[in-house]
């Protein structure tokens, strides 16, 4: 695994490249730290050329430095694109993440060789709606002691009755769960202000697998249906026994299914001879 910086937009982006092969981006959702991804990519890059990186503002990508919308977003997975020469790679989102993925696909078709999005929604219309399990949760994973605020949000990423170890989910998301990063609002604010439903007709013949959770409050199984009517040229799953956290809950059939998905799309386009980065 290397780790590397790129400068854009006044962010230091921090992302890191292991293995070989084709390539494929990961994009996190609100909150987590790009090494998120671990559990992917300890599998895929023997095969793949994986490449993840810390959101503005999240992690060591700082400081934000520009207003974090899901077209910045977009932006900034594309400046770590261009910084290692990519042509264009398989993109995989998860949550936020997916916004951004099919965000970077409107903009840039032709970097985009496929899409993965993972318990994902295409914004504002389709994710996190009102319930009252995801307002219990919301504020159990806000108010009181801390203890209590990691039940609370554990609550919101595994299925009822399951357990999970939040010292270990800790080490992925990048922090303490029962504390929210200052960026994550700014992130929320962004999920909110957009939604890409409408556009999903002009990703018409891209390759995408999507993938929910049963029990998942913030992108239910109706925000990936929603995806899977827009982006005919795709795979449909839905997990029944898996909630929000379901790449790393679950991440043995989550990285079955990124292999298959992957195989069936075929290998990408090489590197560039020299990065054309946006400005």
């Amino acid at each position: 695994m290397v780790d590397r910086v790129v400068e854009h937009r006044g962010c230091r982006l921090a992302y890191s490249v292991a293995g070989s092969g084709p390539a494929v981006l990961f994009i996190q959702g609100a909150g987590v730290q790009g090494a998120g991804w671990r559990p992917q990519i300890a599998d895929l890059a023997t095969d793949y050329t994986c490449l993840w990186f810390d959101n503005r503002g999240m992690g060591r990508s700082q400081p934000v430095g520009a207003e974090i919308t899901v077209a910045q977003m977009a932006a900034d997975a594309r400046a770590v694109l261009d910084a290692e020469r990519i042509a264009d790679a398989h993109v995989v989102g998860h949550s936020l993440g997916g916004p951004v993925a099919l965000q970077l696909a409107l903009d840039a078709r032709e970097r985009v060789r496929s899409l993965a999005l993972l318990c994902t929604f295409t914004g504002s219309q389709t994710a996190a709606p009102l319930s009252w399990r995801l307002a219990w949760f919301g504020l159990r994973s806000r108010v009181g002691t801390r203890p209590m605020r990691r039940r609370g949000f554990l609550r919101l990423v595994v299925p009822p009755g399951a357990t999970a170890d939040a010292g270990a989910l800790a080490e992925l998301f990048g922090h303490d769960l029962a504390d929210q990063p200052p960026v994550v609002a700014a992130q929320l604010r962004a999920m909110r202000a957009v939604d890409l439903t409408s556009r999903l007709t002009e990703l018409t013949g891209l390759p995408a697998l999507v993938v929910t959770a049963a029990h998942d409050p913030i992108a239910p199984p109706s925000a990936g249906r929603a995806l899977r009517d827009g982006l005919p040229h795709g795979r449909y799953v839905e997990v029944a026994d898996a909630s929000h956290g379901l790449p790393i809950t679950h991440a043995v059939l989550v990285n079955q299914l990124l292999r298959q998905h992957l195989a069936a799309v075929g290998p990408a386009r090489p590197r560039f001879e020299r990065p054309d980065a946006e400005a």
